[in-house]
């Protein structure tokens, strides 16, 4: 999803497809996705890659970033 904040690329993107059900939010153990309407919102300086968000997203809304 390119670069965002303090110019640190996002390491996940939550697309549209995004339902907002917080199963993301959840599991992130950085605590690095935030409600913000739809899609939900991915904290660059707190997300670590580390995919879980992914891994738990009913929907598969949550992809790696380009």
């Amino acid at each position: 999803m390119g670069v965002t904040g303090a110019g640190r690329a996002t390491l996940v993107a939550v697309t549209d497809r995004c339902q907002g059900c917080g199963a993301c939010l959840l599991t992130c153990p950085e605590h690095a996705i935030r409600p913000h309407g739809r899609p939900l919102l991915v904290l660059p300086a707190l997300c670590t890659g580390c995919g879980e968000c992914i891994e738990v997203c009913p929907v598969d809304a949550i992809e790696e970033a380009p």
